[in-house]
């Protein structure tokens, strides 16, 4: 697998994002991925905001999150199937303004990927939308797909046999991660101005249309729901206490 990360200049609010990005990636060849930041995707949808005190900043967070929990070190929330700190918003590389996520980081990657395959003639072609997380018990932060087009974003290994011939019951890859991943570390984190990448000989499987839910663990299913539980009576408890 090869990346190939883009530098470019700073990405202006409301600015044009197929433009951009076909000013920088002047050709593509077959079967390549196209990583864009969900930073100027959500700059070109103008999605920003100036909040001038905590309580502002607070409703922002809430109207943001499908859940949002308060802790001392910051707001634990649920978006859009995931989660993350503050709902996304992010205060780095804003200008004095907040940066949201992309409004819909999956339909974003379908239409930047319909027009790429049109100016560059191509039939399979991926686009994934990345941002950046923090995961539990670990320092620092890591690329994840918030939204991505052209190829399956899921590798299921269910039903198949690993080296010693045990079928494998749960298995499954993140392929989308993964590729935002590795792909995110050749961007940078900081001040690199590499808001664009392009991958190139990944072994994923491309195709026309994608599942937005295939990434997707119902709550109820999901392994980690006990620490989240935990976390809610933890919170209850110090309520509480505090009265």
């Amino acid at each position: 697998m090869i990346i190939t990360p883009i530098k470019t200049g700073i990405f202006q609010e409301g600015e044009d994002l197929f433009l951009f990005v076909t000013q920088y990636i002047k050709t593509l060849r077959e079967k390549s991925v196209v990583i864009v930041t969900s930073k100027i995707v959500a700059l070109a949808e103008r999605r920003t905001a100036v909040v001038t005190n905590e309580h502002t900043k607070e409703k922002l967070i809430r109207s943001e999150s499908d859940l949002a929990i308060p802790t001392q070190y910051g707001w634990l929330t649920i978006k859009d199937g995931a989660v993350m700190a503050t709902a996304g918003i992010d205060e780095s590389n804003g200008n004095g303004k907040l940066i949201l996520l992309p409004k819909d980081s999956f339909r974003a990657a379908g239409v930047l990927r319909r027009k790429l395959k049109k100016k560059y003639h191509l039939r399979n072609i991926g686009v994934i939308i990345t941002d950046s997380r923090t995961m539990p018990f670990r320092s620092g932060v890591m690329g994840i797909a918030l939204g991505y087009a052209g190829f399956r974003g899921v590798k299921d290994y269910r039903g198949t046999l690993d080296i010693f011939g045990r079928s494998y019951k749960y298995s499954r890859t993140d392929v989308a991660g993964g590729l935002a991943a590795a792909a995110v570390l050749a961007m940078g984190e900081g001040n690199e101005r590499r808001p664009l990448a392009i991958i190139q000989k990944a072994s994923i499987v491309f195709c026309e249309h994608v599942s937005r839910k295939e990434l997707m663990v119902d709550v109820r299913d999901d392994m980690y729901l006990p620490l989240f539980r935990a976390l809610l009576k933890s919170r209850r408890r110090s309520r509480k206490s505090q009265k």
